[in-house]
């Protein structure tokens, strides 16, 4: 069933992915009282997308034609071994946090090569603040994860989760507080949420994620956008188990703990995307380098939930 728990879980984020993004826009429509465009809006422009003609800017290599597949090829690995439906899956021996990271960076890597690939000066630029970001981004993530490994002896996701739900009160530790709120702040930036970025913007200046995808269209514009999706569901699946596991299936499911994981993380997910988008509304797009405050920030917090982590264990052991 562990293969069952795998299907069900990447079906879920391909099919799922565009139903978040159409949820948080439409939620921020709603608080800033428009009508919006309603929760499927993702799925039609991505339908729109796939029937357009693929162009390909002159000038521009490989690395461009191949930079949204490697973007959706990382996110879907992390898909399948992160344990969003159930703690074990076919791929667990290398669902570890070193892993998951090392394939966000990837992923953000091969966009901004394309970005770069283009020649163009909004390219350019937003390449070089996403590649900012992420340097600053990577390392957070990193370190909140070890604080939440630190109590299980493990650096495996699925072994984290089982942990966390076996000792319900590591939760309301300081170190998860800690952590819990350093990996909100680099989930918003990795993903391209406001006050970081804006994920609705079309002023040139102040773009980064949409400065790299400027020079795509159509079936190449639509698996970016889709990947982009996937990123931030995944992202948001992962905190909800790490710090809230319980709905999530064992090892070993049946059929009935499956659908009901499935269930318990749809459900998760979406209020944690609500929560995001009723915040956006009040937030406004900081200054770009005010960005990498924020971010050292998220960093020092993420250093003291790994420090709170291995004084209070050490303490108990």
């Amino acid at each position: 069933m562990a293969y069952l728990a795998g299907f069900v879980q990447v079906a879920g984020v391909i099919l799922g992915a565009p139903l978040v993004i159409g949820l948080m826009r439409q939620v921020r429509a709603r608080a800033e009282g428009r009508v919006g465009a309603g929760v499927l809006q993702p799925w039609r422009d991505t339908r729109k997308l796939l029937g357009k003609q693929v162009l390909k800017p002159l000038g521009t290599t490989w690395v461009f034609a191949a930079a949204p597949a490697a973007l959706a090829a990382t996110t879907l690995v992390i898909v399948a071994t992160a344990p969003l439906v159930a703690t074990g899956s076919p791929l667990d021996p290398v669902a570890d946090l070193v892993t998951v990271v090392g394939l966000l960076f990837l992923g953000t890597v091969a966009l901004t090569l394309a970005g770069i690939d283009t020649a163009t000066a909004f390219g350019g630029m937003g390449a070089s603040r996403e590649i900012t970001i992420a340097a600053l981004v990577e390392p957070t993530i990193l370190l909140a994860v070890f604080a939440c490994s630190v109590p299980a002896g493990s650096a495996n996701l699925g072994a984290i989760v089982a942990d966390t739900i076996e000792h319900p009160g590591q939760v309301i530790s300081l170190a998860s507080a800690l952590a819990f709120v350093a990996l909100v702040i680099v989930i918003v930036a990795e993903t391209g949420r406001l006050p970081v970025d804006n994920p609705s913007t079309h002023l040139e200046l102040t773009m980064v994620h949409e400065a790299m995808v400027l020079e795509y269209a159509g079936p190449k514009l639509a698996l970016v956008e889709w990947a982009a999706g996937m990123r931030l569901t995944v992202l948001l699946a992962l905190l909800a188990n790490l710090f809230v596991p319980w709905g999530i299936a064992g090892t070993d499911p049946g059929l009935l703990e499956v659908f009901l994981g499935a269930g318990a993380i749809a459900i998760k997910v979406a209020v944690l995307a609500v929560a995001l988008a009723g915040a956006e509304v009040f937030l406004a797009k900081l200054r770009l380098f005010r960005v990498p405050e924020l971010l050292a920030g998220s960093f020092l917090l993420a250093l003291l939930a790994v420090t709170a982590a291995n004084f209070f264990s050490g303490g108990a052991g």
